[in-house]
């Protein structure tokens, strides 16, 4: 499973023109899932994104506070061409990102699973498999990359 966390004042996303989801200060996370993730790699990246410590603490402390501490949203987004590669001729391929069906039940999980462990409220998606107009103000910027390899298998299989 591969993660990138950027941290934003704002963030919002649109199909066909509606926007679907919209949060304030925060964290938007692309979600790419690898053919082999399993629930393991889904509870691995949950525990991680909600622990990144991505904001100073009161005290001017860097690296100090996370998304629970500071009791922000997190807009996940799910995007297979992160396990995007390219031919020889420049073509990209997805091979290595999940199927679509299996990709969705995962996602999902994964969504339920923040939820559970942070607030219900403070958890926004955009709508899996739709073309969607992602845009997002940077604070820092800040971006972090988690990766959460499936076990028996090495992410450039």
């Amino acid at each position: 499973m591969r993660l990138v966390l950027q941290r934003v004042r704002s963030a919002s996303v649109r199909v066909e023109g509606e926007t679907v989801s919209q949060i304030g200060p925060g964290v938007m996370a692309l979600v790419g899932l690898h053919e082999h993730d399993t629930e393991d790699n889904i509870q691995e990246c949950c525990k991680k994104l909600l622990a990144a410590k991505m904001w100073a603490n009161d005290n001017g402390g860097q690296w100090r506070h996370g998304v629970k501490q500071r009791n922000l949203e997190v807009l996940c987004v799910s995007q297979f061409t992160l396990y995007g590669t390219l031919s020889k001729k420049n073509q990209p391929d997805y091979k290595l990102a999940m199927k679509s069906v299996p990709a969705k039940a995962l996602y999902d999980k994964f969504l339920a699973l923040l939820k559970e462990n942070y607030e219900d409220d403070k958890i926004f998606d955009g709508k899996f498999g739709a073309m969607m107009d992602v845009e997002l103000i940077n604070d820092g910027p800040v971006t972090l990359v988690i990766e959460s390899e499936p076990k028996g298998s090495s992410i450039d299989d």
